[in-house]
């Protein structure tokens, strides 16, 4: 539960700090007038800001992705195994229509990996050095497909929209509870949304609010999973698939994956069902042999 509540309280922690930049700045000023709030300024400015963060997390991912992990890319393999996860990432890229990834290894002792980039062409996939040394290599080829057919998904654009469009509510539906609030606590005066107490019942409501939101990303991040097993299977084979995910029912180890990059693992579970960004494996693995 501590891992999925930082990696969400990562994203409010984003709003928060454009809400400050607002208020410092006084854009929140150019949403209302006499009349009460601009609606229509008000949902453009949240947009903005909503979407904003969300498009540029997008656009360096990779990069972040790298430094946070310390993923080591493959250009040059120097050995047979990194030879064969170059040619098995390419075959699979090839098979789900997609441009070559970037292929990595990163040190961290669970077995996982991911996959992330800003687009279906210009993505990265990485494994744990755990995983090379505790799955054989028929399982790895199966995660190797699930993270392809994430990339070939287009998951990461997705999730970023969705949580596009939720931050935009948020910010919008805080301020305008924020200021029917403010203005019952004063008396019902005019507010301009610049008093201090309008602020604090903001940054309240952004974190109640992202918090209530995040369950629906996380429905989304758990069907997701659903589906890139699916493609996994038509890449590599339903069997293989099955077999890597009940190597990792076994114990996956302590998911070392920064908090931003957890929800586009292969490995999940152990936080409660809500705001899990991964199905429980045993239904991954009921899905999978129902052929869903």
């Amino acid at each position: 539960m501590r891992r999925i509540v930082l990696f969400i309280l990562t994203n409010l922690a984003v709003m928060a700090l454009l809400t400050i930049v607002v208020k410092v700045f006084g854009i929140d000023t150019y949403t209302y007038s006499k009349a009460g709030i601009n609606f229509k300024g008000l949902l453009v400015m949240s947009a903005v800001l909503g979407f904003g963060g969300s498009f540029v997390s997008l656009l360096i991912s990779k990069m972040v992705a790298k430094w946070q992990t310390g993923a080591r890319v493959i250009e040059n393999p120097s050995n047979p195994t990194e030879s064969w996860l170059l040619s098995t990432v390419r075959r699979q890229a090839e098979g789900a229509g997609i441009g070559m990834p970037e292929v990595a290894i990163y040190d961290a002792p669970e077995m996982n990996a991911f996959a992330t980039g800003p687009s279906r062409n210009n993505a990265l996939v990485a494994v744990s050095s755990g995983l090379l040394q505790q799955m054989s290599r028929e399982e790895v080829e199966a995660v190797l497909a699930h993270e392809v057919s994430h990339v070939a998904n287009g998951d990461m654009v997705t999730m970023t929209l969705l949580q596009g469009v939720v931050n935009t509510f948020v910010i919008f539906l805080a301020r305008v509870i924020g200021t029917v609030v403010d203005r019952a606590i004063s008396g019902n005066r005019e507010s301009n949304g610049g008093g201090i107490a309008y602020f604090a019942i903001v940054m309240v409501l952004q974190l109640v609010l992202g918090l209530l939101a995040s369950i629906v990303v996380m429905a989304f991040s758990r069907w997701r999973e659903f589906r890139a097993d699916a493609g996994s299977a038509r890449l590599a084979g339903k069997d293989k698939m099955i077999a890597a995910l009940g190597r990792l029912s076994q114990g996956h180890g302590e998911n070392t994956l920064p908090k931003a990059i957890q929800a586009f693992g292969i490995a999940g579970g152990g936080m409660r069902k809500l705001f899990s960004s991964h199905p429980p494996i045993e239904e991954r693995i009921a899905a999978l042999r129902a052929g869903q």
